[in-house]
């Protein structure tokens, strides 16, 4: 009787065993299933709070007359932006933004390809190399722009240069021209960023397959044609983050043109972040946002049939 009862026993462990074992692990996987939820909340919490919020009351602001000359809010639809564009401020704020915007993506993409494909070997030298032009990356952005503004001022290191190379005294004021300025601050901005288009090229070059460069080699294509015809239609994906990145990440820049010219000279290097800070420190609150809101639309306009484009191409040359 107590052998048998023994042996029940020792029969049912097992099932008490599977079945504890199978409640732990249902317990376990619905722990692991909920758990990452409780890490979403927080960045939830500062997303919503640093950025819907704002978005949302962006909106509504600037169809506002909110200025720090009103004592009260009032619903005034439309007249904002009727200002701007009469005014010729936003017309002109705008085009000076999509002018700067294409520049920085020339620049900053050029200089990124050109090093990637320069230093794509890898040397203990181009490893140095690589680290020495991304450092411009992590540096800040006003520090950049403050940097620069001191190198090209008319009694600056990049005349003094000049000067005693020639043998003349060069005083140009490189940031003082209207039509110019834009592209120097442009070249600035490019510079300053290059080394992340140029780390992106290069992971896009370290993905060929060595086995198609070494055929087209066997098949006597040279160096250019083997970049022009193989390596570079195959750094379509390279293209499509570096390009959007670029273009719409100056589109919402501030730092660099603010350091570099303040928006001048005569206004030519204004761009719309720069008229937003300075419109809504003088306390006209419903401009600067209404202007913000033009700055918001405009960047999802171009960003959506940009990358779709990009992600088109990709996908017919891939």
């Amino acid at each position: 009787m107590t052998s048998s009862h023994a042996l029940e026993g020792g029969a049912n462990a097992p099932r008490r065993a599977g079945g504890a074992g199978r409640s732990g692990g249902l317990a376990q996987s619905i722990l692991k299933k909920n758990y990452p939820l409780r890490y979403i909340v927080p960045a939830f919490a500062i997303l919503l709070v640093f950025f819907f919020v704002p978005t949302v009351l962006n909106f509504v602001y600037a169809f506002t007359n909110w200025s720090a000359f009103s004592k009260t809010i009032e619903f005034n639809g439309l007249d904002n932006f009727f200002d701007l564009f009469q005014s010729g401020t936003l017309v002109r704020d705008l085009r000076t933004t999509i002018i700067y915007a294409l520049l920085v993506a020339v620049f900053q993409n050029g200089f990124g390809l050109l090093l990637a494909v320069f230093l794509e070997d890898d040397t203990r030298i181009n490893r140095f190399a690589r680290v020495m032009f991304f450092v411009p990356v992590i540096m800040s952005a006003l520090a950049v722009g403050y940097i620069w503004q001191a190198v090209l001022k008319p009694d600056g290191a990049f005349n003094q240069i000049l000067s005693f190379f020639t043998g003349h005294q060069i005083d140009v004021a490189w940031l003082g021209s209207t039509t110019w300025t834009i592209v120097l601050v442009a070249a600035i901005h490019g510079w300053k960023w290059m080394g992340l288009s140029m780390l992106v090229f290069l992971a896009g070059l370290k993905t060929i397959d060595a086995d198609v460069l070494e055929a087209a080699a066997i098949d006597g294509a040279n160096r250019r044609q083997v970049f022009w015809k193989i390596k570079f239609p195959l750094l379509a994906p390279a293209f499509t983050f570096n390009v959007a990145t670029s273009l719409l990440g100056s589109m919402n820049g501030f730092d660099i043109v603010q350091s570099t010219t303040a928006g001048g000279p005569g206004g030519s290097t204004e761009i719309l972040n720069i008229f937003v800070w300075r419109t809504f420190g003088q306390g006209l609150y419903s401009q600067s946002t209404t202007m913000s809101l033009v700055l918001f639309i405009m960047v999802m306009a171009i960003a959506v049939p940009l990358i779709w484009y990009l992600r088109r191409r990709e996908s017919k040359i891939l």
